[in-house]
């Protein structure tokens, strides 16, 4: 079952750890580590969190219409992360639209685009291993 409400609720759980690791990594990481090391910090700090959170998405919208759940998750979840960094960027250090798309040169060498991407095909790759894991076991060759 596609179910958007949940969708929502579990990506603003990651909108506050997402503030929250800005925040840390900007002031304490940030100056103990360097900026460099503090967006990779930023960066895979969140990803366990992201896995648990598609896997609990995965498990609540098993079903006949697992694909489309996965599939909308993952695009909002992906965009509103990519929308809610920019909004961050540019309230807290006025940063342009230029500075930002920075963050997201993955052949730069930039880690942001990482957890992106992460947001976006994980919702579907657990939704994957669930829906495998409730097959039957006689519709395995199916």
């Amino acid at each position: 079952m596609i179910r958007p409400g949940l969708a929502l609720a579990l990506w603003l759980a990651t909108a506050v750890l997402l503030i929250a690791n800005h925040v840390i990594g900007d002031t304490v990481i940030g100056a103990a580590i360097g900026p460099r090391l503090a967006a990779w910090y930023k960066t895979l700090l969140p990803l366990p969190y992201v896995v648990l959170l598609a896997l609990i998405h995965a498990r609540r919208t098993t079903g006949p219409a697992w694909r489309g759940a996965a599939l909308l998750a993952g695009a909002l979840w992906a965009v509103s992360t990519a929308v809610l960094d920019a909004v961050y960027g540019r309230i807290t250090y006025g940063e342009s639209l230029a500075a930002v798309l920075d963050r997201y040169g993955l052949m730069d060498g930039a880690p942001w685009p990482l957890l992106i991407l992460a947001q976006l095909f994980l919702p579907f790759l657990c939704a994957a291993l669930v829906a495998k894991r409730q097959r039957p076991a006689g519709a395995a060759g199916r």
